[in-house]
């Protein structure tokens, strides 16, 4: 290779890192979870390939606008039964709002939930393709950032 040729990107690309994002929201299966919003945090791993410019932001990820609208969206919304829901619909609308975004990994947890445990919660580890199955699969799975 010559010292003037760019290199080529490789490997698996970039990765935003979220550690515990924590927004209240209103989830949970049991009676006392339905009497008000309760802290969810979030941790995330947005994985992407585009190539970083100083100055062009096209094609990356916005670490401060997928925070914001997150929130936004988990403090805003009807109650959900189950984390696992939550999860997927994090998931549509990272995977929607950000057309850069390769594959994602999301924990969602509760807290101090249940005492003698620091937290309780579930991973999701989607890739665009599984993003894609999943809102083609059946007509059942109606929109769910309505």
């Amino acid at each position: 290779m010559k010292p003037y040729e760019p290199i080529e990107p490789a490997g698996r690309g970039w990765r935003i890192v979220v550690d515990e994002l924590v927004v209240p929201t209103r989830v949970g299966l049991y009676d006392r979870e339905y009497l008000a919003p309760q802290p969810v945090a979030i941790d995330a791993s947005l994985h992407y390939r585009g190539v970083p410019v100083e100055g062009d932001t096209d094609g990356l990820i916005d670490y401060e606008g997928w925070c914001a609208r997150v929130s936004a969206y988990l403090e805003s919304k009807a109650h959900t039964r189950l984390l696992e829901t939550l999860a997927v619909e994090v998931a549509t609308l990272s995977f929607t709002e950000w057309p850069a975004l390769d594959a994602l990994t999301l924990l969602l947890y509760k807290p101090k939930i249940r005492e003698g445990t620091r937290r309780v919660g579930v991973e999701l580890d989607w890739h665009r393709a599984d993003f894609d199955a999943w809102r083609v699969s059946s007509g059942r799975h109606t929109a769910a950032l309505r």
